[in-house]
């Protein structure tokens, strides 16, 4: 018997990649042969996939990035990539697409439209980003991982959550350890690509704590490149014990053993830390399309889970405050952790991974 085919568009941030890999690991694991379709910068976070996942590099761009020629040459590299994709999914026809956000999905998506494929996009996001609106009304549904998520006249929106990998459930609702005079962990995230401003403020945040609680603080701080280096120099120039990485392959883990987590609130961040369940400070990006990321924390921060601090009122000072706020007041921190737990959708996976086996079963125009 021919097994079941899902091809996986995604575009080239952890906010599209990790919900598609969760979907990827599910859906082999029912025995579904899986396809992930993303550009060069995707294939970057392609490591955690399972080893079965077929990975295909597609002809891609953004025109957020480049000069006048770089944008110029946009249309012509995203029309090669859904030529491409047009070209294998005749020759290898996918049972379904479903698209994770992300120019590089456009590709993926423009061909099953074409080819008339049954097709359907998630959305992490409260707002919908500029690839699943051009496609909201053109899949058989919208999957939104955000409720309420503002969809055009015509789609079909269905609340299913925000996927998350296996790694992240096997932390899920892992027991949290308050705050206490004792070593203490700080996980500080700045999404997938790090964050400057968090670079920037959280370093001279965390030096103006008091004493008597910086010293049992140990941080892991995501950094882009270029900070790297200047972040760690400040820390260990202050004696702060501190872990400075442009990444880190194993968030599940730091985020469950964390007293607190500082974060960009984007979809995936905060679906991880209400799976895990930790109290949160949450920084959304002000230039997000559509201010998605103060959507994405609404859950949290009304559920009492989590602080939010907007870019423009962000200061070492007004960080520094909050977070003694957290560490200082164990109950309270117990509080927005079970609080953040009450938040999550840890079967946000199988309602996604229903919707595609219903979608095979049908065909879509």
């Amino acid at each position: 018997m021919t097994r079941k085919y899902l091809m996986i568009a995604a575009g080239g941030t952890g906010g599209h990649m990790f919900p598609a890999q969760a979907l990827a690991e599910a859906m082999l694991r029912k025995g579904w042969r899986v396809r992930l379709s993303t550009d060069a910068r995707g294939a970057r976070y392609t490591g955690g996939f399972p080893h079965t996942t077929e990975i295909t590099q597609v002809s891609s761009a953004t025109f957020a990035r480049g000069g006048v020629l770089a944008k110029a040459m946009v249309a012509p590299r995203i029309a090669a990539g859904i030529a491409g994709a047009a070209m294998q999914m005749r020759r290898d026809r996918p049972d379904v697409v479903v698209g994770f956000g992300g120019y590089p999905s456009i590709p993926a998506l423009a061909a099953a439209t074409l080819l008339r494929l049954p097709r359907m996009i998630h959305e992490q996001n409260g707002v919908l980003g500029r690839v699943n609106q051009v496609f909201a009304r053109r899949v058989a549904c919208v999957a939104c991982g955000v409720w309420p998520t503002d969809l055009p006249e015509g789609a079909q929106g269905l609340h299913v959550g925000n996927p998350v990998r296996a790694a992240v459930l096997e932390r899920a609702g892992a027991a949290y350890i308050p705050p206490g005079p004792y070593p203490m962990s700080i996980l500080v995230m700045g999404g997938s690509q790090g964050a400057r401003i968090l670079s920037d403020v959280v370093p001279g945040a965390i030096a103006a704590l008091p004493e008597a609680l910086r010293q049992h603080i140990r941080i892991a701080h995501q950094a882009r490149d270029e900070d790297g280096a200047r972040v760690s120099e400040f820390y260990a120039a202050h004696g702060i014990d501190a872990e400075v990485e442009p990444f880190f392959h194993d968030v599940p883990r730091r985020m469950s053993e964390a007293q607190l987590v500082i974060s960009r609130a984007g979809a995936s961040s905060v679906a991880d830390i209400s799976v895990i369940g930790r109290p949160s400070i949450l920084i959304p990006y002000a230039a997000a399309t559509g201010d998605h990321q103060t959507a994405n924390a609404r859950a949290l921060t009304g559920a009492n889970a989590a602080i939010l601090i907007p870019e423009r009122a962000l200061d070492s000072a007004a960080l520094a405050e909050q977070i003694v706020a957290v560490l200082t007041n164990p109950d309270a921190a117990l509080q927005m952790a079970n609080a953040a737990l009450s938040t999550g959708a840890p079967d946000a996976t199988e309602r996604l991974v229903g919707l595609v086996e219903q979608l095979a079963e049908k065909e879509t125009p």
